[in-house]
């Protein structure tokens, strides 16, 4: 697929005005300027080549933001209160009386008040709204104004930032325009590094000499006599040297750029410039970046002592650190506090409460790297196939992903403290255990949730994703799946053979399945050797249906590639990703249609132009009254089979889904589905050693822990208008209509296209077999 290439020519304001600087004409004013100084004349012509160079063209390359979904906020949709507190605290609300301020909140009981922000999406701006939100069963009752109570019948919640990709200098950005920052951080920033900044023409020979008489007073270099504008050229084009020379092009440039654009569009370029900050590798430019930063909150909802201090940061980032230095920091601010009472920014009340305020800079430092890193790795592989990574680091590219915040979390909590629980339980022979898991949602086709590693802030190895594990049991049920679409041939009623059987290989070798418990059953229903896992049972029926039968099935459901075509393919001799196993279980989950997993929903440019959509796609279907039957099943696996201990943890509850454990227990699995997601659950040691887990003893109990986080909902098994139920001796298979019928175990299963068997058993009459032979013939 060809790849995209963003406009670079479209790009906000705030870089517009930067781009322009210098222009035409520039190298005449220079040239009048040291005119009649002939060498003085030509180095200005041949600086002024250099800044068109080097300037005319400066861009800031700006980090691709990746976000999750947003919120849809509606009446009837499934939401809880405590699942919107959760969303709005990953979001930085704060949680306050009213919920009335931008980025608020307030929970009483089952109402949520809050106010969102501003927020511009492909589709165009959402503004910010001030709602309460009621609840009632699990559900969303009604969504209406704070202020006046009028009905809201749809809004969004700004999304959460999952992640950045950074340019590769490290340079990290928001940009915003001047009209978007705060009048009290302008007055400050002018206050006390520049306030002659709207008069001069780019150097202040006043602010010089008192800067001189200042430091020449205390013996040191106690203040700086640069202007915003120099200090802006020099950040932009020059280095660092303290030389005269550097100081004499700074002087010059400083000039040029004052004679050639407004003080807007250098007061705006220098907002977004002004190093603010370090975080490892990244460094914080700009105050928008500055504020998500040190308060993880956006400008405009900064307090006067919060705005202060980012000012103060300006002067020396390093020095005046918040986190490092709180003391020299609070003097800093409250430097910049006491200029703007001075320049009547702010009244004397006002400035003596910020003063008494103390710092409340976020402890923890943002490091750049993502919260979520499996999902980020996830996005950044889809987007591979269409955009350069030049572009991905350096566009400013705004990619909205499917990612569901509380579904995330929700799985990142449950998979850990489960992990933890069964490392517990088992020994410290298991403290290398690891784990992964995803949850999507199969009807959009879309990826909710992804944890690579037991730690998920990990952000290394992406188990998820990249991890090549045996599948094991976890591929049986689409061998009665492909068996299933012959309803005039198998039922969940057909009886398979349990007993002992050796195949010869392709090359020549014997292979001999065994059952888990090594034990033989003889005769067995396809439910019971399903329900219960049997081995030999699934592999004489692949060996009856043909492997490749199986294998075309879970190509049309999804499969990328053409495994061996094995009989031990039937008991999961493959190795899949837990994202690839997650994409099988969808097309079940979605009644047999495949439609494939995705991260990303759209791409945008930085104004705002959609560049990607991704919808969903539909990849193959196989015959949804084969899946229906096949759900039956695998609903029976958590009840009464090897996932029994599902319905422990999940009373009441009607969930699908398959245990799977490879050979010496080197892989623990559980996939399966409710009425809203499918979960895939991974453990294993990374260099395949042996675990003693079984799917169902490990696996099974996290992905019940987390489906009962999510609130798991019930799936509905008798929907299909094809499908009739049957009561059937699971000894021989037969039908049983009597309810005095003296049979050991009895069933009721669905069956599709009146394919229930038509001999009655043996148990049912209380009749010899000889008997029921007789009257049968009698009356046939």
């Amino acid at each position: 697929m060809a790849r995209k290439r963003t406009a670079r020519s479209r790009r906000g304001s705030a870089s517009r005005g930067l781009r322009r600087f210098l222009g035409a004409g520039v190298w005449l004013f220079a040239g009048l300027l040291l005119a009649g100084m002939g060498v003085g004349a030509i180095y200005v012509v041949s600086l002024d080549q250099e800044i068109r160079e080097r300037f005319e063209g400066q861009r800031w390359a700006l980090p691709a933001r990746v976000y999750a979904r947003p919120l849809e906020l509606y009446e009837g949709r499934v939401l809880t209160p405590q699942a919107l507190e959760t969303e709005l605290e990953a979001l930085n609300y704060r949680s306050s009386e009213q919920g009335s301020g931008p980025g608020e909140y307030r929970v009483d009981g089952s109402r949520v008040s809050f106010t969102t922000r501003p927020f511009t999406f492909g589709d165009g701006p959402e503004p910010a709204h001030s709602v309460r939100v009621d609840f009632a069963d699990g559900r969303v009752q009604s969504v209406r104004e704070q202020e006046n109570g009028g009905r809201v019948d749809l809004m969004r919640v700004e999304p959460l930032l999952v992640g950045s990709i950074y340019p590769t200098h490290g340079e990290d950005r928001i940009l915003v325009s001047i009209d978007e920052v705060p009048r009290e951080l302008i007055g400050a920033l002018l206050a006390i590094e520049d306030r002659r900044f709207m008069s001069h023409r780019g150097v202040d020979p006043a602010g010089i000499a008192r800067a001189a008489m200042a430091n020449l007073r205390a013996g040191r270099t106690v203040q700086g006599g640069s202007t915003l504008t120099q200090q802006l050229v020099k950040n932009f084009y020059l280095t660092r040297d303290q030389t005269l020379a550097r100081k004499a092009n700074e002087a010059i440039m400083a000039l040029l750029l004052e004679r050639r654009y407004s003080k807007r569009e250098i007061l705006e370029a220098y907002l977004n410039e002004v190093y603010l900050g370090q975080a490892g590798e990244r460094a914080i430019h700009g105050f928008g970046q500055g504020s998500q930063f040190y308060y993880q909150r956006p400008l405009n909802e900064l307090r006067l002592d919060q705005l202060a201090l980012l000012v103060g940061l300006a002067r020396g980032a390093s020095y005046y650190d918040p986190r490092r230095h709180p003391q020299r920091a609070k003097a800093r601010r409250d430097q910049v506090l006491r200029a703007m009472l001075e320049t009547g920014l702010a009244d004397a009340e006002q400035i003596e409460a910020a003063l008494d305020t103390e710092l409340d800079v976020s402890p923890v430092v943002p490091q750049g790297r993502s919260r979520f890193p499996a999902f980020l790795d996830m996005v950044r592989r889809e987007l591979r196939a269409d955009y350069a990574d030049e572009d991905l680091r350096s566009e400013g590219l705004r990619i909205f992903t499917t990612m569901d915040p509380v579904v995330q979390l929700t799985l990142e909590d449950r998979l850990k403290s489960g992990v933890d629980r069964v490392i517990e339980q088992r020994g410290s022979n298991l403290e290398r255990l690891q784990a992964a898991a995803v949850v999507t949602d199969p009807q959009a086709g879309e990826v909710l949730a992804v944890v690579g590693d037991r730690n998920p802030q990990f952000p290394g190895y992406n188990r998820a994703v990249e991890a090549q594990r045996q599948v094991g049991s976890v591929l049986k049920p689409f061998v009665y799946l492909a068996a299933l679409t012959q309803p005039g041939r198998y039922t969940l009623a057909s009886l398979l053979d349990d007993s002992p059987m050796t195949i010869q290989l392709p090359h020549g070798e014997p292979w001999t399945p065994r059952n888990f418990d090594r034990e033989h059953r003889g005769d067995v229903t396809a439910w019971e050797a399903l329900v219960q896992s049997y081995n030999v049972a699934t592999v004489r029926l692949a060996q009856e249906i043909g492997i490749s039968q199986l294998i075309d099935v879970l190509q049309t459901l999804g499969l990328q590639r053409t495994p061996a075509p094995l009989p031990s393919l039937a008991l999961g001799a493959i190795e899949l990703s837990p994202l690839e196993v997650a994409g099988l279980y969808q097309a079940l989950a979605n009644g047999g249609y495949a439609t494939g997993t995705r991260a990303i929903r759209d791409v945008l440019d930085l104004e705002d132009e959609v560049l990607s959509h991704y919808g969903l796609e539909l990849r193959g279907a196989v015959p949804d009254g084969a899946v229906s039957l096949l759900t039956h099943a695998l609903h029976d696996v958590t009840t009464e089979g090897t996932g029994r201990q599902i319905s422990q943890r999940l009373p009441g509850r009607v969930v699908a889904g398959k245990t799977g454990t490879t050979n010496n227990f080197r892989d623990s699995w559980f996939a399966g589905f409710d009425d809203r997601y499918v979960t895939v659950i991974w453990l294993g040691m990374d260099d395949n050693e042996a675990t003693g887990l079984t799917g169902g003893a490990a696996a099974a109990p996290i992905w019940a822990d987390v489906m009962a986080g999510l609130g798991a909902r019930s799936l509905r098994l008798d929907r299909h208008p094809e499908i009739a139920y049957q009561e059937i001796d699971l000894k021989s298979g037969g039908r049983v209509e009597r309810e005095d019928h003296a049979c050991e175990a009895v069933k009721s299963l669905p069956f599709w296209q009146n394919s229930m068997p038509e001999n009655r058993a043996d148990c049912d009459t209380g009749r010899t077999p000889d008997e029921r032979g007789f009257f049968e013939r009698l009356f046939r």
